[in-house]
């Protein structure tokens, strides 16, 4: 496998519970049926709105269709209005924990014996809360004694499930792309099919969330610590950012990390998994979209019937707690065997703020590229940083959250030259206004990204439910491009001196440990 750049490693795990969820399409679905990003697109938006068909159920589940018949396939996108940002305090994880079993199959997928296999499984959930128990009175040799039990027991109902046969029949019926993830704001579950399999995602989709069984778990906990060694507690990158996070957050839950604390991990149990599914996973707090060679009329027929058996539910609680304005620089700094890496954080508003698209144009002039600000100051010009880049929208974008920028620095340079240069830059954007350029092409390239999103089925499936949940309306994903075309120089310097104070200021910094 090909070693990524520095910039690359830390960019990809920001954002690995993106990319790496095969919410882009798979090639051989692609389609390429959009005009091109310098031309007016505009048309183009008002037309796709006109394909989109909405209906909500009676117990309160959404649905978004888009009818796009160029190739004979779907793309589904189930999306869980629900991420790490929910979770209660000490089982930080269980979102994760949840998405990870969702896979394990229900009483009629998954299982040789479902009647045979049950027991097993509700003595497994026994087993393990006397071993808690046993731990909380540090109790070891009961503890030790259970834990010897409850490996047997494991071990019997493993061999009555059918391990992954709800992925075997996808596959077999010729479906794509097969994949989840959980980000701080949300779940999304997403594959696709044939377009002669519309009756068979209903009947898959509805069984896995209306009768789900989480076999395995003890095994996907294993799974889990070890993700989490790799991407954090073994990784330089992933010890930063889990500590930059906490510095930057007081109280918001924007400040865990998604894959959840080690010792919550551990102590996380089939009952604190099965309680949050109850609370989270109900009609009125899940939205799907189905995108591609589909009926409207057909869709809602099969809805009805599948997915209309959900009970209707109360409203889940959603998050209030606020994070409080930020009074003073904060820094947070970690010796590791490691390249010299530096972070800074400024607090802006969420998605649904107006200044939003203002805030994405500022991370595009600054990081857009080789023809970026910081590119070309950092890298090219100074020479003092190997990799300078930024984005917005860290950890997550429902709610108030991020604008980081960082860099890392050459050989022979110190990260405190390179924060020197990066103030430079932003002192730069607060007061000389960006040329008309440099906007244009930023409004360009946006132009082009959000075709890019629109451009396949399941892109666009994804970008649908994202926006429905996020700012309770999916046309302000087709809205988006006219937020960008209004972005004047005016509001970039005005939001920059606003935005980027000392007082709002986040640093993390990785120091190389000469040892």
């Amino acid at each position: 496998m090909k070693r990524l750049a520095l910039w690359q490693q830390l960019f990809c795990y920001f954002w690995i519970a993106v990319l790496a969820w095969g919410l882009l399409p798979a090639p051989a679905f692609a389609q390429r049926i959009s005009p091109p990003p310098h031309t007016d697109i505009q048309p183009y938006l008002d037309r796709a709105i006109e394909k989109v068909t909405e209906f909500t159920l009676d117990n309160g589940l959404r649905f978004i269709v888009f009818e796009r018949h160029e190739a004979p396939v779907i793309s589904f996108a189930t999306y869980a209005d629900v991420g790490g940002a929910d979770e209660p305090d000490g089982k930080t994880g269980v979102a994760h924990f949840l998405e990870h079993l969702a896979f394990k199959g229900t009483s009629r997928i998954g299982t040789q014996d479902y009647a045979a296999e049950k027991p097993l499984l509700d003595r497994l959930d026994e087993l393990v809360a006397q071993k808690k128990a046993a731990i909380a009175d540090e109790n070891n040799e009961a503890a030790e004694k259970l834990a010897g039990e409850i490996l047997q027991v494991q071990q019997q109902a493993d061999a009555l499930s059918i391990k992954n046969q709800f992925g075997q029949i996808v596959e077999q019926a010729g479906g794509k792309g097969l994949n989840a993830g959980t980000s701080i704001d949300f779940t999304v579950y997403s594959y696709s099919l044939p377009a002669n399999k519309l009756e068979l995602w209903m009947s898959l989709e509805s069984e896995r969330f209306l009768d789900p069984v989480f076999r395995e778990f003890f095994q996907e906990q294993n799974v889990i610590l070890e993700e989490r060694r790799w991407r954090t507690d073994n990784s330089p990158i992933g010890q930063l950012i889990e500590a930059f996070q906490d510095k930057a957050f007081t109280v918001h839950p924007y400040k865990r990390p998604i894959i959840g604390y080690d010792e919550d991990i551990r102590n996380l149990t089939p009952k604190d998994v099965r309680d949050f599914f109850e609370r989270y996973y109900v009609p009125n707090n899940i939205t799907i979209a189905i995108v591609g060679d589909v009926n409207p009329d057909r869709v809602k027929e099969l809805a009805q019937i599948y997915f209309g058996r959900y009970p209707a539910q109360p409203a889940p609680p959603e998050v209030t707690v606020v994070e409080p304005p930020q009074r003073e620089t904060r820094e947070v700094s970690l010796t590791l065997k490691s390249e010299p890496i530096y972070l800074e954080g400024f607090h802006r508003p969420s998605l649904n703020h107006p200044d939003s698209a203002v805030y994405d144009a500022i991370a595009a002039i600054l990081s857009n590229g080789r023809t970026s600000r910081l590119y070309k100051s950092l890298v090219e010009e100074q020479q003092i940083a190997l990799s300078a880049a930024g984005f917005t929208g860290f950890p997550g974008d429902k709610h108030a959250n991020l604008m980081v920028l960082y860099a890392t620095t050459a050989p022979g340079h110190t990260l405190e030259e390179v924060a020197v240069a990066l103030d430079t830059e932003i002192e730069r954007l607060q007061t000389e206004p960006v040329t008309r350029e440099e906007l244009e092409r930023v409004k360009t390239q946006a132009r082009a990204n959000i075709l890019y999103a629109l451009d396949s089925n399941a892109g666009l499936a994804y970008s649908l439910v994202e926006y429905q949940a996020k700012t309770g309306n999916w046309r302000n994903l087709f809205e988006q491009l006219q937020k960008i075309e209004a972005v004047t120089a005016d509001d970039i310097l005005r939001v920059a001196r606003a935005t980027f104070t000392p007082e709002n200021k986040t640093i993390g910094k990785l120091l190389k440990n000469e040892e």
